[in-house]
């Protein structure tokens, strides 16, 4: 590629760069954010792993999946502070990348404050919920005016169709336990073995995830703006996500639950395919 003086055509991380140096730098908020939701999630996920109080009152496999999604919280902080430091240096694509990451805060503390009964960390749940969220609408149009748009060609279109068969995946996944189940009017053994009423999972995505997924991916392929902001965030969040979901699968393994490694491996593909697209 010849160099241009013209930004647009540098590759898309020199323009991110460049623009963001350009600019004044992110605001401040965004590292005092990512610190003290990093403390929060760790004061929730250290005391959900070693402690035995938090989950006293599940059942043995949702107690395994809440410390499954503790071990990927660990990891969500240290993309959620290293992606708000390259942010602030003036990358726009890390910008993507702690907003992503605070997609998936939202997502795994729906959870903990809906169905976890309530313990001495009911009040963080709250806490990390409620920064995850404003968070995102605070700092979101911050965020988009440093970024320009996702690289055209290959890079786009698998990045793009990654989100989309996720998305369909992992809703036939959904619907082959709850269909046959309000067809025969019984309720799914998985929900037995958790010992919830309905699954806070399937509800947040089947309503609200997959569909972002699917949309944002088709979104991405007609090159709208809104298709190709959103496709590096959600390819965060898939990847953090599926992250804790295979941890879980490993401590159920471990506990002696048998099905689980198929299931794993399939939640394993769909994360390195979402990890690739997302560094491309």
């Amino acid at each position: 590629m010849r160099w241009s003086p013209d930004p647009e055509g540098w590759p898309w991380c020199a323009r991110d760069r460049y623009r963001g140096d350009m600019r004044t730098a992110p605001p401040r908020s965004v590292m005092l954010w990512s610190v003290v939701l990093s403390l929060l999630v760790l004061i929730a996920s250290v005391a959900g792993l070693v402690d035995s109080t938090p989950y006293a009152q599940e059942t043995e496999n949702w107690r395994l999946q809440a410390r499954g999604q503790d071990l990927g919280n660990l990891l969500a902080v240290a993309v959620l502070l290293a992606a708000a430091v390259r942010y602030r240096a003036g990358s726009g694509r890390a910008g993507r990348v702690w907003l992503g990451t605070l997609l998936y805060l939202i997502y795994a503390f729906i959870v903990y404050a809906m169905t976890v009964h309530l313990n001495y960390l009911f009040l963080v749940y709250i806490a990390v919920l409620g920064l995850s969220a404003w968070g995102v609408i605070f700092h979101v149009r911050d965020v988009r005016s440093r970024t320009t748009a996702y690289p055209e060609g290959r890079v786009r279109t698998v990045a793009a169709w990654v989100l989309i068969v996720t998305g369909v995946l992992f809703a036939l996944l959904w619907l082959s336990e709850i269909v046959p189940a309000l067809l025969t009017d019984s309720v799914p053994a998985s929900l037995t073995e958790a010992g919830l009423v309905v699954n806070p999972i399937q509800v947040s995505d089947l309503s609200v995830v997959l569909p972002g997924f699917i949309i944002c991916g088709i979104a991405a392929l007609q090159g709208r703006d809104h298709g190709l902001f959103w496709l590096a965030p959600w390819l965060v969040f898939s990847v953090l996500m599926g992250a804790s979901i295979v941890a879980a699968m490993v401590l159920l393994m471990v506990s002696g639950a048998t099905g689980t490694l198929p299931a794993m491996v399939f939640v394993s593909l769909l994360v390195l395919a979402s990890l690739v697209a997302v560094v491309e």
